[in-house]
């Protein structure tokens, strides 16, 4: 059963395959690419089976909102960390490599230049910082290295679906929201999974190391919400090891953003979402907590990106999977 699976998975888009070799060769984290060419209080929203719905949860605990600690915006360049990068005469950007539609390589394009919803976002800060979309040198960042590569210096920023929540704000500064989802169940369509429920029990279930899926399901776990027999253990240094663990029968289901479990349903036909969203969940572009002038810019990028652009990107890259109609659909309010 496990090998109808995996071999029917293999013949979705473009062969699973190649995301697997293109997964080992991101565990490299330190993999420098070249130059790049080519308000929400309320109750849980509505989804469904292979539909990524962002819900109304409560967010993470300071102050209630993270998402809302994010400086003002300011056009202003003469600040030390813009300058910099101007006179360095592009921008490190710390990305991912195998998430489908966000960053990831086509196997199936000519070249194989990195693409997706992030990989906009993070051409058009360089663009709009120091004139030239292209002036980015992308980083292969795993899940569990997004924190450490902005401390180091290693990246100037993080464009990888990371979540703003109260605790990583302790450690980095994170721009505006520019996108919300919410934690979603991925499995196979023949399991009796039905969701963050009961059905999970005796489960075991795959994170992302480093992810707000792991603290919730450890959270979970501990409170009780979560049934006690669930086997929470299998944790991945990139979240797409879990589909891949998924798909060779080592788990029984995965726990990730559902904008990301949206795009691995697309890739392998057996699995798909199961029940509800039970987070809410805001991306923001992750910096160092020592640029407040770079985070400022950023956030200024996207007043503008959000308001022109940004729908643009939705519909060529995530409409496909999330739907036009989606609670992710449009930007996060201002």
């Amino acid at each position: 059963m496990i090998g109808r699976r995996l071999r029917a998975s293999l013949r979705g888009w473009g062969g699973v395959g190649s995301m697997v070799l293109a997964c080992a060769l991101a565990l490299v984290f330190t993999l420098s690419l070249p130059l790049a060419r080519a308000s929400r209080d309320g109750s849980p929203g509505l989804g469904g089976q292979g539909l990524a719905e962002a819900t109304q949860a409560k967010a993470d605990d300071c102050g209630g909102h993270p998402e809302r600690k994010s400086p003002p915006p300011s056009g202003d360049e003469s600040g030390p960390k813009v300058r910099e990068i101007k006179k360095r005469g592009y921008l490190s950007v710390g990305v991912d490599q195998n998430s489908y539609r966000w960053g990831y390589r086509d196997p199936n394009t000519r070249g194989g230049d990195l693409e997706g919803f992030d990989i906009d976002l993070a051409r058009e800060i360089a663009r709009r910082i120091i004139g030239d979309p292209n002036a980015v040198r992308f980083h292969a960042i795993p899940t569990n290295q997004r924190i450490p590569a902005i401390k180091s210096g290693q990246v100037d920023m993080v464009v990888r679906t990371m979540t703003i929540t109260c605790d990583r704000l302790d450690e980095v500064a994170f721009s505006a929201p520019y996108f919300v989802t919410g934690q979603q169940v991925l499995a196979p369509k023949a399991s009796g999974i039905t969701g963050y429920d009961k059905s999970l029990a005796g489960k075991r279930i795959c994170s992302a190391e480093g992810s707000t899926a792991n603290t919730r399901l450890a959270e979970d776990k501990k409170s009780g919400r979560l049934a006690a027999s669930a086997d929470i253990s299998t944790t991945v240094p990139n979240q797409l090891d879990c589909l891949v663990e998924l798909q060779l029968g080592e788990v029984d289901a995965v726990v990730t953003d559902g904008a990301l479990a949206a795009s691995q349903a697309a890739q392998d036909p057996t699995v798909e979402l199961k029940g509800k969203p039970f987070t809410t969940e805001y991306y923001g572009v992750a910096m160092n907590k020592n640029a407040e002038d770079l985070v400022r810019r950023v956030n200024q990028v996207l007043v503008d990106y959000l308001g022109s652009g940004w729908q643009a990107s939705y519909t060529k890259w995530l409409s496909p999977t999330l739907g036009p109609g989606s609670a992710s659909s449009r930007p996060p309010a201002s």
